[in-house]
C-alpha cells in the first residue's frame, strides 16, 4: 500500500485507540502493526507529536513483574480533536470511495 495513504491517517488511528482506553506505546504499536503494515518505531514520533500538541497526557504505572510503563491518555482537547478529525476523515473517505466507484455526478 502507498505509504502516503497511511501517513495521513495514522494519527487518527492512534487517537481512536486512546479514545477507547489508555494504552502504553508498545501496545499501540503492536495493535496497529497487526492491522496496518507499519514500520517499527512509527508510532513513537506520533505519540510525541500528539503530546506536544496537547492532545495526549502521560502517566507511569507499575506493572507486576515488570518495569513501569508510560501510558498515554487523551486530554479534553484530544477528545475534541479526535471527534472533529474523525468526522472530516469519514466524509472525505466516502467521497473518495464514491469517486473511485465512478459515482460522482458531474453536477456535484
Amino acid at each position: 500500500m502507498n505509504i502516503q495513504y497511511k501517513k495521513g491517517v495514522l494519527e487518527l488511528c492512534v487517537l481512536s485507540l486512546l479514545k477507547r482506553r489508555d494504552c502504553y506505546g508498545y501496545e499501540i504499536s503492536e495493535y496497529l502493526s497487526k492491522h496496518i503494515d507499519i514500520a517499527d518505531g512509527t508510532v513513537y514520533p506520533i505519540l510525541r507529536k500528539l503530546r506536544k500538541e496537547g492532545l495526549l497526557s502521560t502517566y507511569t504505572q507499575e506493572e507486576s513483574g515488570g518495569p513501569p510503563r508510560k501510558y498515554y491518555s487523551l486530554t479534553n482537547l484530544g477528545h475534541e480533536t479526535y471527534e472533529k478529525e474523525r468526522s472530516e476523515y469519514l466524509k472525505f473517505a466516502k467521497k473518495v470511495e464514491l469517486l473511485l466507484e465512478d459515482g460522482f455526478d458531474d453536477k456535484e
